[in-house]
């Protein structure tokens, strides 16, 4: 039976796109294990999730180094078969190089690439999408690919956001954590004017977004609104969004 472990460790964005890599490597190895590193914050993303065994979680806000080599120790004794590194970073590139695995994977960008077994190129070519370089380091091994991101709310997260009545909604996530990528708040309130006499708007965001979701709902003069921003976990957003009418976000993590 092979042991996977894949190595995603950067946003919320960045984990759900990895997800088409669990997907196809279960599909492809039906027996296997296969376990998730991220950084601590992202792990309820997949805390539901029926084909991840175990997700490794690294505190890069407490010690960070430190936690990293803690964790790179535990991992040693994992002994997996594939370590694929889905990161160009130098931190996780050398978590990949000395984590015992017998295949290290990784792109050939980054700095201990040298010491992976199968070294991949970072294609930034037109038209690839983040997706397709992810998949790019498991073609060689994975007979069955799946390119659609993939999270697994539970029941329970989608009887928490069950809507009391039957009127559409829209969910809206103003903004992002890169400011480059934000739609300017004015726009916001523009989009808001056009569609609050026809649906129920929900905002969601983290906890520092609820005052400027408060600024749009002032400045479109929205009645019917819950702001969701700080109160949902991930997977209970992704819950609301499935039934919504219609998504608006920016280039983030709701998007993907």
């Amino acid at each position: 039976m092979h042991k996977f472990l894949i190595i995603q460790t950067a946003f919320i964005g960045d984990v759900v796109l990895a997800t088409p890599v669990i997907e196809s490597l279960a599909a492809s190895f039906p027996n296997a294990t296969i376990d998730f590193m991220l950084r601590k914050g992202n792990e309820n993303l997949l805390e539901s999730h029926p084909k991840i065994n175990k997700c490794w979680i690294w505190n890069k806000k407490e010690k960070k180094y430190r936690a990293l080599l803690a964790l790179l120790t535990a991992i040693r004794k994992e002994k997996y078969d594939y370590v694929i590194n889905l990161q160009r970073f130098a931190s996780t590139g050398f978590f990949a190089a000395f984590s015992k695995g017998k295949t290290k994977i990784g792109f050939r960008k980054n700095p201990f690439s040298f010491l992976f077994d199968v070294k991949i190129d970072h294609r930034f070519d037109a038209g690839v999408h983040e997706v397709d370089r992810n998949l790019d380091l498991i073609r060689h091994i994975a007979n069955n690919m799946s390119r659609n991101p993939k999270l697994y709310p539970s029941q329970s997260d989608f009887s928490q956001v069950k809507s009391s009545d039957n009127k559409p909604y829209i969910c809206l996530a103003p903004a992002s954590v890169w400011y480059t990528k934000q739609f300017p708040e004015e726009k916001w309130v523009e989009l808001s004017l056009l569609l609050k006499e026809s649906y129920k708007i929900y905002f969601l965001g983290a906890p520092s977004d609820a005052e400027m979701c408060e600024r749009i709902v002032a400045g479109a003069g929205i009645d019917d609104y819950e702001n969701y921003c700080g109160k949902l976990s991930f997977l209970q957003s992704t819950a609301l969004m499935k039934h919504a009418a219609m998504n608006y976000v920016n280039d983030s993590a709701p998007m993907h």
